[in-house]
């Protein structure tokens, strides 16, 4: 082996670089099991971040389906999911540009089903009995007022005729028509809620003209979530509810659900986009499920009958997206030594078959940092769990007696949850000779409705504290450098970030990637899913502006006094860019040094190439200023306003 070279932290050159994840990156989502075949979505990053729906037989040989200018995403809720349904050499899917439905018969081109683009749709089920899909609908059909959502019913004959089947509720998600045709499952909820703090499920006998007829309320109330009713190839449903604290599983009978394999473990997530899945069932009365436990996936076979359980030993620690078929599944996995990707896992073996990875990039593993989960004490008594990474790389050792800088990230949501599986984000910083800490503070799911509940009332106090309290830790504990402590974030995960450095002062530095700075104007400008959500996470109405004011960084932009980098997509919808152009001028006026980086055509997220490389060179470049290190990689320097020019 040979010596490696000492370098000061942050100058370390690394074969990770910021074009690399940038090309070759690919967002993957929606893998769904139809016979022997594999379909799934991929982002191509080289065409806009335009999204393909992708085909796989049993030999792992893959093929686009849909071609450009074709996008298949959905709009409704904003996050979209469950754009696509396949059956036989048809496929049905929601197209981004224009909102329409189209259908797709083998190679031939595409036929719109719909013709209004104010009229979003997702999460489609096909009712064969009757020629017509069923979906969720979300009309925005009228200017100014809050988009309409129910189910509805599409014709797929010449007329393509449109049927509302269910209405009232503000939120409708997950239709699910039984085996033999004659009920419909689907769950739903109303503002002020969110799906994962009360949700109900509801099931109704579909008559021979498509009507529904008897609807009845199942399950769910105030203190209940429930998550992917799915009907078993027996015509028995099974829901995953969180009555018991934890997202468990449970076979429907009548109005009574019935525990399948009860644990303290998670066999759902929170709702944020559809048709996400983590169980489903065989024909021979197995149960096959991920289920997650301290943020780490595990894979079970269950039978429904007994109760008996069976591991399947696999690679992966992150196991989402979850179909599953007889003898195999195919999901959407990673583990602390492979990037996501959709693979192919036989039952009998658990061996699996990598049907598409995120990237192309093959790292060497002595440059791969292991991701360390940790737990330490935050405020109120309470324990914060997080992911800790060392800097690592093959060719790089930091000077004896100096300590690394510290990059503390959280996810957004801000009910997500970090997971150990690999990403190449986290390992940019980490094999330059970056300490990373990734936090799942109170609020993050993957730990219970209770850890999760943690969260109600004070978002931006107990996220922020267990981020500083990480920090802390790792300081104390002689890991990182405590002079040289930055912290950043996007959207939930960016107020966090704002917050942290308005209000405290342990971060010498932050990057915000769309993030919320005032609270008043979020409820303004955010879409109809969120729109009553800071009276949860915040303060409700009749407490609300003092909370807010009290709250919001940017009425207290005086108290910051480090600096920061902001990078916007100017097509954002969630978090609109007046959230970050306020904060920068503001922080202008002060002389705080700041930049700016706003990216044109984005939305919520960056998908393009060239804006992917752009916020991760210019983060770097940005963080080198400021903690006074020069990056090996060669980067276009960014504006810093309140900072000198560099000769």
């Amino acid at each position: 082996m040979s010596q490696k070279t000492v370098a000061a932290f942050g100058t370390w050159k690394s074969p990770i670089t910021a074009q690399t994840i940038a090309a070759g990156s690919r967002t993957l989502s929606s893998p769904c099991v139809v016979g022997d075949q594999a379909f799934w979505l991929e982002g191509i990053a080289a065409q806009g971040g335009r999204v393909a729906l992708v085909n796989a037989g049993p030999g792992g040989l893959s093929k686009a389906m849909t071609v450009a200018p074709f996008n298949v995403r959905s709009r409704v809720h904003e996050y979209g999911g469950g754009a696509y349904l396949v059956n036989a050499d048809t496929v049905y899917f929601s197209n981004f540009a224009d909102n329409l439905v189209y259908a797709q018969q083998s190679d031939a081109a595409p036929r719109a089903l719909t013709s209004n683009s104010l009229l979003r749709h997702a999460d489609f089920n096909l009712d064969k009995q009757r020629n017509r899909l069923i979906a969720v609908q979300e009309g925005h059909s009228v200017p100014g007022r809050e988009a309409i959502n129910q189910l509805i019913s599409l014709g797929l004959g010449d007329s393509d005729a449109v049927t509302v089947l269910a209405t009232g509720y503000d939120f409708y998600a997950a239709p699910r028509l039984s085996p033999n045709g004659q009920q419909l499952a689907w769950l739903c909820w109303s503002h002020p809620h969110m799906p994962w703090n009360s949700s109900e499920l509801w099931i109704a006998e579909v008559g021979a003209d498509g009507a529904l007829a008897h609807p009845r309320r199942v399950a769910g109330g105030p203190h209940e979530s429930l998550c992917q009713p799915t009907w078993s190839p027996a015509g028995e449903l099974y829901v995953a509810s969180d009555r018991t604290a934890w997202w468990n599983l449970y076979r429907v009978e009548g109005d009574v659900l019935h525990a399948i394999c009860p644990m303290d473990a998670e066999f759902a997530q929170p709702h944020w986009t559809f048709a996400e899945s983590m169980f489903g069932l065989s024909g021979d009365g197995e149960l096959v499920a991920s289920y997650i436990e301290n943020a780490i996936s595990k894979l079970i076979r269950i039978d429904v009958r007994t109760g008996t359980q069976r591991h399947i030993e696999t690679p992966f620690t992150a196991i989402h997206a979850l179909s599953v078929s007889d003898g195999f599944v195919v999901a959407l996995a990673s583990s602390p030594s492979t990037p996501r990707q959709i693979t192919r896992i036989d039952l009998a073996t658990g061996q699996s078959t990598v049907l598409a990875r995120c990237t192309d990039v093959d790292i060497d593993a002595d440059c791969i940092s292991a991701p360390q989960a940790i737990a330490y004490d935050t405020t109120g008594g309470r324990t914060a769990h997080a992911f800790y990474y060392a800097p690592k790389n093959a060719d790089y050792a930091g000077p004896a007696g100096e300590r690394p800088p510290l990059v503390v990230t959280s996810h957004g949501g801000p009910t997500g949850m970090a997971s150990n599986g690999l990403q190449l984000g986290i390992q940019y910083w980490t094999s330059r000779g970056f300490a990373v800490l990734d936090v799942n503070y109170g609020g993050s799911s993957g730990y219970g409705r209770d850890y999760r509940e943690v969260l109600k009332g004070q978002w931006g106090i107990v996220d922020v504290d267990d981020c500083i309290a990480g920090a802390d830790y790792l300081a104390r504990q002689g890991l990182v450098d405590r002079d040289r402590m930055a912290i950043r974030g996007g959207s939930a995960s960016g107020f966090t970030t704002l917050c942290a450095l308005t209000f405290h002062h342990i971060f010498k530095a932050g990057a915000s990637h769309y993030g919320v700075s005032d609270l008043a104007s979020l409820d303004i400008d955010t879409h109809k899913f969120e729109s009553r959500y800071t009276g949860y996470l915040v303060a409700p109405p009749e407490t609300r502006d003092e909370v807010y004011a009290r709250r919001s960084p940017l009425g207290h932009v005086a108290k910051l006094n480090c600096p920061m980098i902001f990078f916007q997509g100017m097509d954002d919808k969630v978090v609109p860019p007046e959230q970050s152009e306020t904060m920068v001028q503001a922080m202008k006026k002060r002389g705080v040094p700041v930049a700016y980086v706003p990216f044109e055509g984005e939305g919520h997220g960056f998908r393009r190439i060239e804006n992917i490389r752009s916020s991760l060179e210019a983060e770097l470049y940005f963080y080198g200023r400021v903690f006074g290190f020069e990056p090996a990689d060669v980067i276009e320097p960014v504006e810093i306003h309140g900072l000198p020019s560099v000769a």
